[in-house]
């Protein structure tokens, strides 16, 4: 949408000139799935002046019964018409803030979250938090796999444009969706894994950016319902081959110019953008089960299949955690780091809140970065990386929730309110999955023991 409406009054002369007869007001839970519910146009006025309440007992992390009432504050930036909905009498969305019947900002709103690390960074000196993240996902025939496997479209490998990439319609009708809510779109390919693929969006400011990672994840499954297909983020739906990640660029400018860049540099990196890389590296243990949040993470997070799991850095090396993109004359601007561990079914919100805080901390503080890795880390014993102390990122959500629970970073990010309730939510997905009988153990154990 080209006019990208500002205030109250622009979204009210929009929802006229467009014909919009219900607005959705989207906002998102603890685990970053997205809510919604419907206002008829005549409660704009209502919904901008006061917000609309709802019970937030229902919603996964937010409060209980007895404090439940919750108000969603729509946010007039985010507004944008819903182009899989009819075009007469049209649909729009708009993303919310969640406050409480005081009219505090609620806790548990993990949008709330990011803006409070936002204001950290600007507390610094910092004018803007640049993410931009590259997720991945499948397609499949359907949302329940046959004989238990899911069925996929195609045998496709990474860039393959032939009659092997049964998605591409779909992916370019999901593009020009995406561009009709105004998110900028850079380009979009097949990926490594057999009908996996990938839509990569221009970098934004982190919390336009945050928005953004809902929309198009619901935009990519509202697109694959069309052709009666299923399209998933699950970060590893298929055994032997590669899972899907969020491969996450990030950078911090202060009065337009880029913080990372240092031109005298050998790696052309300022000592704020080597500080802001060593803390990521420093806390990545205990910020992965925010970036890694399901039982199905550290399915993809295991050496062999392009998800890295070492906490190093590096400038070509993929096995490394973080990656530094080499640098063009005259692209100073471009100057950015790669996280490459996060996955596409993260909370996006949270994910980006504390990679920042996570970052701020290793400025503040000071963390020395060290040398680049250039080798692959694979092939390095698990003796050698003891003596180039290089950690592991933790092998499963069990070991990740543990850390976190002790992490006095996350807590601050995250507010005790919403810590508590995600290491209580977390702890109990893991103790789930820890009990349950796997097809493996019984073709393994069954018929031996």
């Amino acid at each position: 949408m080209a006019d990208q409406p500002k205030t109250a009054a622009d979204v009210k002369a929009m929802v006229e000139d467009h014909d919009i007869r219900f607005i959705r007001l989207w906002f998102t839970d603890i685990l970053g799935q997205l809510k919604s519910f419907s206002i008829n146009k005549e409660e704009l006025d209502d919904a901008f002046e006061g917000g609309m309440g709802f019970d937030g007992s229902s919603i996964t992390g937010f409060n209980a019964i007895e404090e439940s009432d919750m108000i969603a504050m729509p946010d007039p930036t985010t507004f944008a018409t819903l182009p899989w909905r009819p075009a007469d009498k049209g649909v729009a969305r708009m993303f919310c803030d969640i406050v409480t019947p005081s009219r505090e900002p609620y806790e548990g709103d993990p949008r709330h979250v990011l803006r409070r690390a936002l204001q950290r960074a600007e507390a610094m000196g910092f004018d803007t938090f640049n993410v931009g993240p590259e997720l991945e996902f499948f397609y499949f025939r359907s949302a329940k796999p046959d004989g238990g496997k899911p069925e996929i479209l195609d045998e496709g490998g990474y860039f393959d444009l032939t009659a092997l990439d049964a998605g591409s319609d779909v992916r370019r009708e999901t593009v020009l969706a995406l561009e009709q809510l105004g998110i900028h779109v850079e380009y979009t390919h097949h990926e490594v894994g057999p009908s996996q693929h990938e839509i990569d969006m221009r970098y934004a400011p982190a919390m336009k950016m945050a928005d953004d990672c809902m929309t198009y994840r619901i935009v990519v499954k509202e697109y694959a319902m069309k052709y009666g297909w299923h399209a998933t983020f699950m970060p590893k739906p298929l055994f032997g081959k590669n899972g899907s990640g969020m491969h996450t660029h990030q950078s911090l400018f202060k009065n337009g110019r880029n913080a990372f860049y240092d031109a005298n540099d050998q790696y052309f990196l300022s000592d704020v953008g080597k500080a802001f890389i060593a803390g990521q590296l420093k806390h990545a243990r205990e910020i992965s089960s925010i970036f890694a949040q399901w039982v199905n993470s550290y399915k993809r997070l295991v050496p062999g299949f392009e998800a890295p799991v070492y906490c190093a850095w590096s400038r070509r090396n993929r096995s490394a955690l973080v990656r530094v993109p080499l640098y063009h004359p005259g692209k100073e601007q471009a100057t950015r780091m790669e996280l490459r561990c996060p996955d596409p079914a993260c909370n996006p919100y949270l994910t980006f809140a504390v990679l920042l805080m996570a970052g701020l901390e290793g400025i503040e503080k000071g963390y020395e970065l060290p040398e680049p890795m250039e080798k692959n880390l694979y092939h390095l014993s698990p003796d050698e990386r003891k003596r180039l102390g290089i950690e592991q990122l933790p092998e499963t959500l069990g070991e990740a929730i543990e850390l976190t629970a002790q992490s006095e970073l996350v807590l601050r990010t995250l507010g005790e309110h919403m810590f508590n309730r995600y290491v209580e939510i977390k702890r109990k997905e893991w103790e789930e999955y820890r009990i349950q009988v796997s097809q493996w153990e019984l073709d393994r154990y069954l018929p031996i023991l």
